[in-house]
């Protein structure tokens, strides 16, 4: 049984801790500043907690000594100082943050380490990412690589068309940071916010836009490979407009925890949420133009009698899959590790990526952490 440490108590890291639980090959411990935090975790009868503020540089490396891995479910600000207490304490290191700077530390650190660094192992960028790059193998010369993503409300009611299902922290700064992109050849970054498109699936109008951190490493990965590489946030229409309002006209941007505070007041959280996952790719295939896309829809699941939205659930199952793979030998275990390098088929094949899957994989999937007792699904998709 591998022991390991997840920092951060909250919908992402609760949900981290209940799943790699109840497979009964992980001992977990959740780590957070708060004692509030920790007692409310939900399905997670058995789990280790402690309160630590890892703002103590000592006390967190200490804490994470003699861990086979590390999984950060903390706020983007805080990846980099979790990153460097997990080398100094010889573990392996997962993050979700779709921050760019962040992870360039996180590449940096990695170099000369002994454990595997894998940041960005969530949504997006994460699965995503594993479904551009196995779409995208399948091509002899690449055109075009387009990757789409949203974690929307099911029945939205206010002007954003918008609940709360992220991290406010998380949202805000994509919203506000440079993103990356190919465009004819050149990667370059382009302006959050911009670029909007509308498109439609299975009947439903969405609009898209640029924002940051989406594509992970993959613009290293395919550049000179690709002619157009970019990542889009989908959100209902409208939503992009009164964001631009609020961040440019109104000067959010440059103050964003009131920002936050209007939103963490004014949107409700749901947990009737809908995570959309489009990716289109074109290019040649034996001399003919051709495309292919990839699109699924996850909604919220019943997970050990927790309900966990959409984007829980997707979050969550990606940074578990990734320690899946790597504690059963399938990842390298130093250096750096790309989400791309991850084939989807062996993802999706992974207990914990097979709740992505839309062939009832999931639904089907027993995992006992009491094997005296009846085998009971861990998943039940919510109507």
């Amino acid at each position: 049984m591998h022991d390991i440490a997840i920092i951060g108590g909250g919908k992402i890291g609760s949900t981290i801790a209940q799943l790699l639980h109840r497979s009964g090959d992980y001992h977990v411990t959740v780590i957070d500043r708060a004692q509030a935090q920790l007692d409310q975790l939900e399905g997670c009868d058995g789990v280790a907690t402690r309160v630590l503020d890892i703002a103590d540089a000592a006390a967190l490396q200490s804490a994470l000594t003699g861990k086979f891995a590390v999984l950060s479910a903390a706020p983007y600000h805080l990846t980099t100082r979790i990153a460097e207490a997990a080398k100094a304490a010889g573990a392996h290191y997962f993050d979700l943050t779709e921050d760019v700077a962040s992870t360039r530390v996180v590449k940096a650190l990695a170099k000369d380490a002994t454990t595997a660094f894998a940041p960005q192992c969530g949504l997006a960028p994460g699965f995503i990412t594993i479904v551009a790059n196995d779409l995208a193998r399948g091509f002899d010369t690449l055109h075009d690589v387009r990757m789409r993503v949203g974690a929307l409300p099911r029945y939205p009611s206010n002007a954003l068309s918008y609940n709360l299902t992220w991290s406010t922290d998380g949202v805000i700064n994509e919203y506000c940071e440079p993103c990356e992109a190919i465009v004819d050849g050149v990667l370059r970054e382009t302006p959050a916010l911009e670029e909007l498109e509308s498109f439609s699936l299975d009947g439903v109008t969405y609009e898209a836009f640029n924002t940051s951190g989406g594509l992970g490493t993959l613009c290293e990965s395919l550049e000179g490979r690709v002619r157009n590489l970019n990542y889009r946030t989908i959100r209902y229409p409208g939503h992009a407009a009164i964001m631009k309002a609020l961040l440019n006209d109104l000067g959010l941007r440059h103050r964003r925890d009131v920002l936050k505070d209007i939103f963490e007041h004014a949107l409700p959280a749901t947990l009737q949420d809908v995570v959309i996952v489009f990716v289109t790719v074109s290019g040649l295939k034996g001399g003919r133009l051709m495309q292919e896309t990839y699109a699924h829809k996850i909604y919220a699941q019943d997970v050990g009698g927790v309900v966990r939205t959409a984007i829980q659930v997707t979050t969550a199952a990606g940074i578990c899959a990734t320690l899946d793979l790597l504690a059963d030998g399938l990842l390298p275990h130093a250096g750096f590790i790309r989400q791309e390098e991850i084939g989807l088929a062996r993802f999706l094949d992974n207990r914990f990526g097979a709740l992505y899957a839309d062939d009832g994989r999931a639904q089907d999937a027993v995992w006992s952490a009491a094997p005296a007792a009846p085998a009971k699904p861990l998943i039940k998709a919510i109507a």
